[in-house]
């Protein structure tokens, strides 16, 4: 995923809200969103070549994505899997220290993992070293580069995503806003290459009570219309 935009204790009923677009070789195989694992019940799509995911929710409340992250650095373990277990935590802060310990133990390819429920979101970026970030409350965004004002990618998102806090949008406008801005060709969040481009798009919706929603298009947004995903809890 090279996209992510999250609006962070923003919306009073829905305390995570995140969308974002997958950029992937054109070859990879992989299932929309449905229920992955339980125990906790897990909502999220599949990478069917390595097994992981790189976007989805539990029934506790928690949200998880990852981008990649521009670096030379080799894992020997997927970060889609990575974000799998991480999911299996009850909440960001078990989750945060779940990961912290994992990067003690193995190492992964370069990455911005953000971590979010309805009590902090934490942004985890990895080349090596491990940098950790507290978000604020508020519209934050995470591509290959970095996050907010530290590339130039993220900050042209961040201005058409942002929100006035003082005249916030409804939940609804805020969601429309964001599939508008991932259909972008100018800012370079809908990407189109040579065997590689925007695979698919994610809206999800995380609610105070911990029930969420996933809207989803299986292809390029800028052409594919979201439908709402299977499985949800």
């Amino acid at each position: 995923m090279c996209t992510l935009i999250v609006a962070w204790r923003v919306f009073e009923d829905a305390p995570v809200v995140a969308a974002a677009n997958r950029d992937e070789a054109l070859g990879r195989p992989s299932r929309p969103p449905g229920v992955l694992d339980r125990n906790p019940t897990v909502v999220a799509p599949q990478d069917e070549e390595a097994g992981g995911t790189w976007i989805g929710y539990n029934d506790r409340g928690l949200f998880v994505g990852v981008t990649n992250r521009w670096v030379e650095l080799e894992g020997e373990r997927s970060r889609g899997l990575l974000v799998r277990d991480a999911l299996s935590h009850e909440s960001a802060a078990s989750a945060r220290e779940f990961v912290v310990n994992e990067l003690d133990e193995r190492t992964y390819a370069g990455f911005n993992l953000l971590l979010a429920d309805s009590t902090e979101a934490t942004l985890f970026e990895w080349d090596g070293t491990l940098e950790m970030t507290r978000l604020d409350p508020g519209v934050h965004v995470v591509v290959n580069r970095g996050f907010d004002d530290a590339a130039p990618k993220s900050e042209r998102i961040l201005s058409l995503a942002a929100t006035n806090p003082d005249d916030p949008p409804s939940l609804a406008d805020w969601r429309e806003r964001a599939k508008s801005v991932l259909r972008n060709h100018e800012v370079e969040a809908c990407v189109h290459g040579d065997g590689y481009g925007t695979r698919s798009s994610s809206i999800v919706t995380l609610f105070e009570d911990g029930s969420g929603t996933y809207e989803f298009a299986d292809g390029p947004p800028c052409e594919t219309s979201y439908d709402n995903a299977e499985g949800h809890i």
